[in-house]
């Protein structure tokens, strides 16, 4: 009876350490990755964009919005890595709350520009020879005005969810899942979820759709006068993107709520196997500031070239320059 009952002990400590070791080392390392990878191709994009981008279309505008959604969430990792390799928050609350605010304003402004830039796919394929009223770069500035100030108004009420916590005698800032009324902030987390990610979706693989059914009618004419690969390449993989790295952590961050609820009646062990996959989906989630540049490199206006070009322009000065002095 002794050894099953210590073996019981002993599984339930491996147990409720799970989720500690998964935030000290596997979201420390996770965001240190990320942050790394995404300044450098952010950083390129953002160079590409300032100063070789002359002709400025909508759907260059959804992307460059996109790279300063993605800064905004980088600038949030370094308090985070320490924090988490530290097991401790020494920065205040409002701090906090602006960290926490941030990486969500980022998850969801995120979402939302990447169903601009497969909506403006199809515009383009749509319409190859006019300008649609969507694609009008007076919109398109317009639009993602818009979504900045939808996406900061969406996501307040998370404000009144995050706080530091004390725990075995260490402040922590714990995240959105983990912190506040369980109660109220699962109704918040449900609506944010249908209309910060289900909507989004859902409008994303209609015109994915719609995309796909007119390019079968019309494949012959659009070939002779059309690239199709491009703006198809980039919905399907936008639609990727949506579905592998958003789904996981929005439907995780829902059970973690609702396992902290007090009308899910669990053992210690299985609310720390949920919210050690919790854990889990975050930096997934947050991944796609990392992916994001390559959309840049899938646009259908020459980005590449002229960043290639350009790069190749500051080395000969450069070079130039040397050989002179």
């Amino acid at each position: 009876m002794f050894t099953v009952r210590q073996k019981a002990l002993d599984e339930t400590s491996k147990c409720s350490s799970l989720d500690h070791l998964l935030e000290k080392y596997y979201l420390s390392t996770a965001y240190t990755l990320e942050f790394i990878l995404g300044v450098i191709g952010n950083g390129i994009v953002m160079f590409g964009h300032i100063f070789c981008m002359k002709n400025w279309t909508s759907g260059s505008i959804y992307l460059f919005n996109l790279c300063l959604s993605d800064f905004a969430f980088l600038c949030t990792l370094p308090l985070l890595i320490e924090s988490y390799a530290h097991e401790r928050w020494v920065y205040g609350d409002v701090l906090c709350k602006s960290n926490r605010y941030l990486l969500h304003g980022n998850l969801y402004t995120s979402i939302l520009f990447l169903t601009c830039i497969s909506i403006d796919r199809y515009m383009l394929i749509t319409f190859p020879l006019k300008e649609h009223l969507l694609q009008k770069k007076s919109m398109a500035v317009f639009i993602s005005v818009g979504i900045w100030i939808v996406v900061t108004l969406e996501i307040l009420p998370i404000l009144t969810f995050i706080d530091p916590n004390q725990i075995n005698n260490n402040t922590l800032c714990l995240s959105y899942g983990s912190s506040g009324d369980a109660s109220n902030s699962l109704i918040y987390s449900l609506c944010l979820t249908v209309t910060g990610f289900i909507v989004p979706l859902c409008l994303m693989c209609f015109f994915y759709l719609k995309m796909v059914h007119f390019l079968r009618n019309r494949n012959e004419q659009l070939a002779r006068s059309f690239s199709i690969e491009k703006p198809l390449s980039l919905v399907t993989l936008a639609v990727i993107v949506f579905s592998v790295l958003f789904t996981p952590y929005h439907v995780m961050r829902n059970i973690r709520i609702a396992s902290r609820t007090d009308s899910w009646k669990l053992t210690k062990c299985s609310m720390t196997i949920i919210n050690s996959i919790y854990i889990f989906t975050r930096p997934l989630a947050f991944l796609n500031s990392v992916i994001n540049p390559v959309f840049y490199f899938l646009m259908g206006d020459h980005f590449r070239e002229m960043l290639i070009a350009r790069i190749q322009h500051v080395f000969k000065t450069i070079k130039s320059f040397c050989m002179v002095h």
